[in-house]
């Protein structure tokens, strides 16, 4: 080679490395994270509920409305229940028209990676692009626990949207702009968390309130009110109206039964994990650093540790919100608050994405995923349907299969619809806290068939039953019939 082609070749070189060193970190991060949920796709689709969520999302494609009575149990049919989570529903039905299991893994992906990707370019703006990324990879690590392809994910880019904008009016001391509204009424169509929202504003505008000069303070409040005024407006743009406000509400109301659904229970610290190191650490930095907090952020702060800990599935709320609530306190205790993020290279940046949908669609097209085994009872399924059961009782984690198969449920994942009572006396018998509850079950509500899981105390006792006999077994599910039952 001359030493023309060599320099030709060093330039080429260098000229290459200089647009891949102005890329974005976060873009780099988010790129990344997307790729590492689809390979691990799979983890995305163990949730029973993901069944139900595409079936109701197909219902409102097919027949251009929207749900407001049950149809998919026979315990609750004909009873009112709205889907708050439409949107989503529908997004997710319409990945799974055109690329089966791989569109709600890719949809889910993608809003999960955003929403992560967003909280480091923000942060990016106050902090060093290293750090920002390294505080938005501890808050995908504490949030991977519920990565599950649910509508929950989508709303959470929304969410780190809305946040930042209630942040910045607040630390600049002043009211939102009204250009966050179409923000609320998105989140308000795509998930129930909505409600969550709203109810930021208040300790938002106690902080922008606080921190401001006494004679402001009173303008300063009645433009943060009528925000408010018309953030619960635009929150009735969906196709309930108010009504998707009262859904939100009734899931609250399901005190007692929370303690039977795994993600709202509390988080257990008997061994150590994640959540505990990192929320360890972010105490120790306080300590070390002297970060200074007003009043009202603190109790915010704390207001979102105790939700985390009440209940694990908000711990993804305390990992993307609390760098947000801290950022500029922290931002000025470092003395970082100068620094502007970099624009970045629009080349590099097309580049990045274009290799993500290049390596996505190669994995894609050569992996199958399989939506979660141990809620997936097809043999048990094929033996009811060919002795043509109708009234089954079965696991809460069957019914979003069974409603992907045409069978009415006895109840499913729609906690809501079913009710706090109705669950806890369901969650008992099915635990044998009181044998007589369980065969009242069986009873009164006239059921022909049990399914459920191996693992479930119900299950074998039905085989002592007098006129009951078990007719299929496997390690998903037993199958029990009544004698006499029609082969």
């Amino acid at each position: 080679m001359s030493l023309a082609g060599l320099d030709d070749s060093r330039h080429k070189s260098g000229a290459a490395g200089k647009i891949l060193g102005q890329i974005p970190a976060w873009l780099w991060f988010g790129a990344g994270l997307f790729l590492l949920f689809v390979i691990g796709g799979n983890r995305a689709l163990q949730d029973a509920d993901t069944y139900w969520q595409i079936v109701v999302g197909q219902w409102i494609i097919d027949h251009r409305a929207f749900p407001t009575v049950d149809i998919y149990s026979f315990t609750k049919t004909g009873a009112p229940w709205i889907s708050s989570s439409w949107l989503a529903q529908v997004l997710y039905a319409a990945s799974y028209r055109a690329f089966g299991w791989a569109g709600p893994v890719m949809l889910a992906g993608l809003a999960t990676a955003s929403a992560f990707a967003l909280l480091a370019q923000i942060l990016g703006k106050r902090f060093a692009p290293i750090h920002a990324v390294i505080v938005a990879m501890a808050a995908t690590v504490l949030s991977a626990y519920h990565f599950i392809a649910r509508p929950h994910l989508l709303a959470l880019p929304v969410m780190v949207l809305w946040v930042y904008g209630l942040v910045r009016a607040s630390d600049e001391r002043r009211a939102p702009s009204l250009v966050l509204l179409p923000l609320i009424v998105l989140w308000t169509n795509l998930h129930g968390g909505f409600v969550f929202g709203l109810a930021l504003i208040a300790p938002f505008a106690f902080d922008a309130i606080w921190n401001a000069d006494a004679s402001q303070r009173v303008s300063l409040a009645l433009r943060w009110a009528l925000f408010g005024v018309c953030a619960v407006a635009a929150s009735c743009i969906t196709p309930y109206g108010w009504d998707s406000l009262l859904a939100a509400r009734r899931i609250l109301d399901l005190r007692n039964a929370m303690a039977y659904i795994p993600e709202w229970q509390p988080v257990d610290f008997s061994s150590l994990g994640p959540f505990e190191v990192c929320t360890l650490a972010a105490l120790g930095l306080v300590l070390w650093r002297g970060v200074v907090l007003s009043p009202p952020r603190i109790l915010l702060v704390l207001g979102l540790l105790h939700m985390a800990l009440s209940h694990t599935r908000n711990i993804e709320i305390f990992a993307l919100l609390t760098p947000l609530v801290v950022m500029q306190p922290l931002a000025a205790r470092f003395g970082r608050s100068g620094i502007a993020a970099t624009s970045g290279n629009a080349t590099g940046s097309i580049a990045v994405i274009g290799i993500t949908a290049l390596v996505t669609g190669a994995f894609v097209a050569s992996h199958t995923f399989t939506p979660v085994p141990g809620y997936t009872p097809t043999a048990a399924v094929d033996v009811l349907k060919s002795r043509k059961a109708e009234r089954i009782l079965h696991n809460a984690g069957f019914g979003g299969y069974l409603i992907t198969r045409g069978v009415p449920v006895f109840f499913d994942g729609r906690g809501e619809l079913y009710g706090d009572e109705f669950l806890v006396k369901t969650f008992d018998a099915f635990a044998l806290k009181d044998v007589g509850a369980f065969l009242g079950l069986l009873e009164s509500y006239k059921i022909d068939a049990t399914m459920l899981r191996p693992e479930t105390p119900a299950a074998s006792l039905l085989d002592h039953v007098e006129g009951w006999q078990r007719i299929y077994a496997d390690d998903k599910a037993i199958v029990h019939v009544r004698k006499g039952a029609p082969q």
